[in-house]
């Protein structure tokens, strides 16, 4: 049966925090049709016709349970998909139909007239890069720590000596690393002038001078409502052991609140997480944007209405 005016749900099979939103959109009697890109097959079809309508297209999307109309969805709420990587093919033909499925399903997707999207993928591809991200952080009059991004070991070195205080190493890019078998990820860490080699000239490092917190703060902006948390610990990168920190609910101040929501207006984004770190002075400084950052863990602790929120935005079906 097609159900009338659907979400979608575009996410891995084990993820519980889309699990928290399609809870409380089930409580809202929202139809959700929810599917991971890498169940194409028997579990996840598509079709969709041009030109044979004067609608711009006439599509359905199927999971084994449900249907969508792909001209009456309201809202996607794309969280962390899965692409397939065909792995039971030969390289060359797994390439090949792993394209077909991005520029295929993906391209049907983002062909959709009308519904809101949290976040367009191709919206957070952009908001993505660390460089634009400073720029645009700089523009809006938000406090930036000095930072640094070159190839060039004698500038790193330069910067690095310039700094009154301590300097981090911080990556451009998250990717998956293994090293000698064991998964290993980036954490921002300290960094002096005599660690500096000819190493940096092989791709861009990103060096930035170390604010002396009081405290992180994560802020989830979700449409025109805003979620701050302060994070306490005593841990330099807060992510490296969960266990270790406290959490209480933090009141930003209005210029920063309003400087976060016209972040994600200039990149198009009507959700995202920042990452600022707050100093013993009780400035805010800002650090990062995850455009579709974790959050169901903080809802946890502090009882946020994280996923209401969601819920919210997605059955309204338009940006508020």
């Amino acid at each position: 049966m097609t159900e009338e005016r659907p979400v979608l749900v575009v996410t891995e099979a084990d993820d519980l925090t889309a699990d928290m939103v399609i809870t409380e959109l089930n409580r809202r009697n929202v139809p959700v049709v929810r599917f991971n890109p890498a169940d194409i097959g028997t579990d996840l079809t598509v079709s969709t016709r041009f030109g044979t309508r004067p609608d711009s297209m006439a599509g359905r999307l199927r999971t084994r349970s449900r249907t969508a109309d792909l001209a009456r969805v309201r809202a996607v709420y794309w969280r962390r998909p899965e692409w397939p990587t065909f792995s039971h093919l030969r390289p060359d033909d797994a390439r090949f139909a792993a394209a077909q499925v991005r520029f295929g399903l993906g391209g049907l997707l983002y062909a959709m007239d009308g519904p809101l999207w949290v976040n367009h993928p191709q919206r957070i591809a952009a908001a993505d890069y660390k460089p634009a991200q400073l720029a645009l952080a700089r523009r809006l009059g938000l406090a930036v720590p000095a930072t640094l991004i070159t190839n060039d070991p004698d500038e790193a070195r330069e910067f690095i000596a310039g700094i009154r205080g301590d300097v981090l190493f911080k990556t451009l890019r998250w990717t998956p690393y293994v090293r000698d078998g064991v998964p290993v990820t980036g954490w921002a860490e300290p960094v002096s002038a005599d660690e500096v080699d000819e190493s940096v000239r092989v791709a861009p490092h990103l060096f930035q001078a170390q604010v002396e917190k009081a405290a992180d703060v994560r802020v989830l902006v979700v449409g025109r409502r805003t979620f701050a948390v302060r994070i306490q610990s005593d841990l330099l990168d807060w992510r490296k052991d969960y266990s270790a920190l406290a959490y209480t609910v933090e009141r930003l101040p209005e210029g920063v609140t309003e400087a976060l929501h016209l972040y994600l207006e200039c990149l198009g984004l009507v959700s995202g997480s920042f990452d600022l770190a707050v100093d013993r002075a009780g400035d805010y400084w800002w650090l990062e944007l995850n455009p579709n950052g974790q959050w169901g863990w903080l809802a946890t602790e502090t009882g946020l209405p994280m996923s209401s929120a969601f819920a919210d935005l997605l059955a309204q079906g338009e940006s508020p």
